[in-house]
């Protein structure tokens, strides 16, 4: 069963967006869907009100699972017939089950403590405040370039100053440090630290991977300090980069996991924080010192469950797509230079730097009018992110690949170097 979305529709809801949204946003979508909406998902495939479809690489991480996967939707319909909210005053199975998966998944027999909320800035406010809870310090190192969201909180552990200028005084407390290991020693003078915060690939910031190098020297010196370490993989865990959890994997040892985006399946909004008995004390005296209304909501915690069982099912076929990515990838830059500078990845999280901003947004536009959908980054707008599902294809890579390939040699001269868009 598909929607039937027809033109009237596409314009009654971009009417609706200019006047109840942002004029911005319906500019935006308008440009990009040349005056579609979307209709219809299903798999790494998006289909347009006009009957287009569009290959789905993008969707800021959400769709690891793609549009729809048959699991996660059979998970959510089963709860929605049977407890599709909670009373909030009875304990609720789904809930149960959904923090029971979580603590078995992450680190088991360490990472036995769960948080749930509903987004990652969620996750963050929850770790926050935890760690300046549990150790009685207030301050906080962050690392350059970092994103962790946008409400007050994490907005102060967020780095690009477009945020951040015009809400501050923000949260007090935090440090940004360069991730470089002669950084780290000297963070930690002067006020005690309660928490380093950290993603291990930093995704709005441009798809860096950060130097093993570097994670480990922070994470040693906060064990030293007595600081916890708080591991940010709302973009980069469930296999988005490989393994389950890049912070684990590199034997980190993080004191709390924050996940997000993909935690749902791609179905529900749905975010957590995996912890250590010792980070998570607070909440074990107080359940209520951080409460939600819909904390734990069943149908989030049965599309969890999907999607932590569906996702190590496709683990493989990740891999497999991995190498397709890296391989095809690879040769951007040698083929494109100057307009591609760089190419960056791990996983299915890859990013694409360009000579400028107004570069990749030309690509970005593009794609979407030939039929791939990327995402920008908030933090580094020259670069776009390639955030292929699990569920892709081999034909769905080879095409996406082949598109990427057409649109940066069909790029005007005037993007190809800082010098000429300048002028532009």
């Amino acid at each position: 069963m598909t929607a039937n979305v027809g033109a009237g529709t596409a314009r009654e809801t971009l009417t609706a967006i200019r006047r109840h949204l942002s004029p911005q946003l319906a500019l935006l979508y308008g440009m990009n869907g040349s005056d579609a909406i979307e209709a219809y998902g299903e798999g790494a495939r998006v289909r347009r009100s006009d009957g287009r479809t569009l290959i789905d690489f993008g969707s800021y991480a959400v769709t690891l699972l793609g549009q729809r996967h048959p699991a996660v939707v059979a998970a959510v319909r089963a709860e929605l017939d049977a407890m599709p909210v909670s009373s909030r005053v009875l304990g609720n199975r789904a809930t149960a089950a959904f923090a029971a998966a979580l603590a078995g998944w992450a680190d088991p027999g360490r990472l036995t403590n769960v948080w749930l909320g509903l987004n990652g800035s969620d996750a963050v406010e929850a770790a926050l405040k935890l760690a300046r809870r549990a150790t009685g310090r207030r301050r906080v190192i962050a690392v350059e370039g970092a994103y962790h969201g946008k409400s007050m909180g994490a907005l102060a552990a967020t780095w690009n100053a477009r945020y951040r200028e015009s809400l501050e005084p923000l949260l007090g407390g935090v440090t940004h440090i360069p991730a470089d290991p002669r950084a780290v020693p000297g963070a930690f003078e002067g006020e005690e630290v309660a928490a380093v915060l950290v993603e291990p690939v930093q995704g709005e910031g441009g798809v860096r991977p950060l130097d093993p190098a570097f994670l480990t020297a922070l994470a040693g010196a906060a064990r030293a300090h007595g600081a916890f370490v708080v591991a940010d993989e709302i973009q980069t865990g469930m296999r988005r980069c490989g393994p389950r959890l890049v912070s684990v994997d590199l034997g980190l040892e993080p004191d709390a996991v924050l996940l997000g985006k993909a935690l749902g399946g791609g179905v529900q909004p749905v975010s957590a924080v995996v912890a250590t008995p010792e980070l998570y004390a607070p909440l074990a005296a107080d359940p209520f010192l951080h409460t939600t209304t819909f904390s734990g909501h069943p149908l989030g915690a049965a599309a969890g469950v999907a999607a932590l069982r569906t996702a190590e099912a496709l683990a493989p076929r990740g891999r497999h797509l991995a190498e397709v990515f890296g391989s095809g990838l690879s040769g951007l830059v040698a083929r494109h230079a100057p307009l591609v500078t760089a190419v960056r990845g791990q996983g299915l999280l890859w990013g694409l730097e360009f000579a400028t901003p107004a570069a990749a947004g030309e690509v970005l536009i593009e794609l979407g009018r030939r039929g791939l959908i990327v995402s920008p980054c908030l933090g580094r707008p020259e670069t776009l992110r390639l955030l292929p599902p699990l569920v892709a294809t081999d034909e769905d890579a080879g095409e996406a690949l082949d598109l990427l390939d057409a649109v940066c040699a069909a790029v005007p001269d005037d993007f190809r170097t800082p010098a000429a868009a300048a002028t532009t």
